[in-house]
Formats: structure tokens, C-alpha cells, sequence
């Protein structure tokens, strides 16, 4: 396709998406640390399973980066149990607690002070975090202007031609933040609306005949 199309097409999916769905409220989360939280916990499985075990860690005084640090892994994995991959989450969790902790203070505020432009390698070195994690924790947790890329993002523009078959996550990610403006509350809804589109019908059996951007983009 074409470079001079893929702004434009881009900016129409985003609009169409927006007059069918509205704004989408997403990432959940009362405070930063909550949203980075849920970031890593929400690895190959659903939101609901997530929101079960950051509830069963509100309900026990837990959700905080020191508590949390203090408890024992084992302990850990128990209480975040419904997220699936349990024990592998623990290790991933304490993994990036270890980080704030030693980089940040446990500071959330502190790390949001930080440049993009360390922040995300800095992010990637931790061991159990990929780029959509890290991505998420950078756009919804700290508010730096990346996008996040899933795989909702990839079969929506895959099956409608933006981009080809074995297409990288950076590549993609550069594609968006290339042709859209560097506004953060633009990404979170944008990558919030695929999100939905995808879920509900973009799925791996498109409902193409209801959705509302079929026909999107027209030759």
C-alpha cells in the first residue's frame, strides 16, 4: 500500500470506530501501579480473570509495590491464581517490583519522570516483559506517547490490507505513531477501540457482514 494512503486510512478506521463505539474508558486501574499491575497479569489470558486476583490483592491491603515485594512468591502466585501461568506471573511480577524498586524507589511518579526514550529498553531488559506489556505499562500507566500493538491490531489490519502476512510489532507500532499525531489520549482510545472491534467482531471467525467498519477501505 501505498505510504500516502496509510494516514488517511488510519485516521477514517479511527473515526469510524469511534462513531460506532465511543469512548472506551480503558485501561482500568484506580492508580498507575494498579494499571502496570494488571499489564503483566493480563499476559494469554482475559480481563476478567485479572480483575479477580488485583481484587483478591486490594482485599488483603497488597496492592502496593512494597507489599508486594514483601510477599512471599509462593503466597504471590496463590492469591493471582485465576490469572492462569500463575507461578511464571509471580516470577514476572516480582521481576518488575524488583526493577521499581531499584531504579525508582517504588515510585510510579518516578518513573513516569523518565524520558521514553530509556524508559522503554529499560522497560524491555526486565525479564518476563515483551513490548505490548511494556507498551501498555508505558501509554496507560505512564502516559508516554507509544502505541500498543496485540493481536487484535494485527488481524483487524491484516484482513483489511494495510499490512502484509509476518508483519514485526515494531514495524506496526512505527506505522501508527508515524501517521497519527503524538497525542496519548488519541492511542489509549485507538488501541481501546481495536481492542473492541477485534473481541467482538474481528474474532478468529469475522462477523464481516455486521461490523461497522466493513467495506473499510474502499478501493
Amino acid at each position: 500500500m501505498a505510504a500516502g494512503r496509510v494516514g488517511p486510512l488510519l485516521q477514517e478506521l479511527y473515526q469510524r470506530l469511534w462513531e460506532a463505539y465511543g469512548p472506551q474508558g480503558w485501561w482500568p486501574g484506580e492508580t498507575p501501579f494498579e494499571v502496570a499491575v494488571g499489564a503483566i497479569l493480563t499476559q494469554n489470558t482475559n480481563w476478567g480473570n485479572v480483575a479477580r486476583a488485583i481484587t483478591a490483592l486490594k482485599d488483603q491491603d497488597l496492592l502496593t509495590p512494597q507489599a508486594l515485594q514483601a510477599l512471599p512468591e509462593t503466597e504471590l502466585a496463590r492469591l493471582i491464581r485465576p490469572t492462569g501461568y500463575y507461578n511464571l506471573k509471580a516470577r514476572r511480577l516480582k521481576n518488575f517490583l524488583d526493577f521499581l524498586a531499584n531504579h525508582f524507589e517504588n515510585s510510579m511518579a518516578r518513573m513516569s519522570a523518565a524520558d521514553l526514550a530509556s524508559l522503554r529498553p529499560a522497560l524491555l531488559s526486565i525479564k518476563g516483559v515483551g513490548p505490548e506489556t511494556a507498551d501498555s505499562i508505558l501509554l496507560y500507566a505512564l502516559a508516554k506517547p507509544t502505541f500498543v500493538v496485540d493481536a487484535y491490531t494485527f488481524r483487524i489490519l491484516s484482513r483489511h490490507g494495510l499490512i502484509a502476512e509476518g508483519c514485526a510489532y515494531e514495524e506496526l507500532r512505527h506505522m501508527f505513531l508515524a501517521h497519527l499525531p503524538v497525542q496519548v489520549p488519541l492511542y489509549q482510545e485507538y488501541h481501546a477501540l481495536l481492542v473492541r472491534l477485534g473481541k467482538e467482531w474481528c474474532r478468529p471467525q469475522p462477523r464481516c457482514a455486521t461490523c461497522p467498519v466493513d467495506g473499510w477501505p474502499a478501493e
